[in-house]
């Protein structure tokens, strides 16, 4: 079975960072993308960022380009998030997902994708 932990999340004051971690296993595709969405108190879930894996090519919202990267370490098949320069509004519950093959602009749809993991929480206060 596809499997994705996520894991990373933590409490940190405004302008700090985090990495978080989705380590994906029990599959076997030559070509996914992973994505990251996030839910904060009150809000619907929102994509955050996504990394194909065929060509590293990575997406990523208007709230968090520039302060956000994405990467992955194909040999222990997990994505990274490294947030920098957080912000309050950056908290929320923040999920990994993945889909069998690649996305593009509509990355940030959640129905595309196939699996999922469970939540990390990332807290930042002011």
């Amino acid at each position: 079975d596809v499997q994705l932990q996520a894991s990373g999340g933590g409490l940190v004051q405004a302008g700090g960072s985090l990495r978080l971690s989705c380590a994906a296993s029990g599959f076997t595709f030559d070509n996914y993308a992973i994505g990251w969405f996030r839910q904060a108190p009150g809000k619907e879930r929102e994509g955050v960022s996504l990394i194909n894996t065929s060509d590293e090519s990575t997406r990523y919202a208007d709230s968090v380009r520039g302060r956000f990267t994405i990467s992955r370490d194909n040999a222990k098949n997990t994505v990274y998030l490294q947030m920098n320069s957080l912000k309050p509004e950056d908290t929320a519950v923040y999920y990994c997902a993945l889909r069998s093959y690649g996305l593009g602009v509509r990355w940030y749809l959640e129905n595309l994708y196939d699996y999922w993991g469970q939540g990390t929480l990332v807290t930042v206060s002011s």
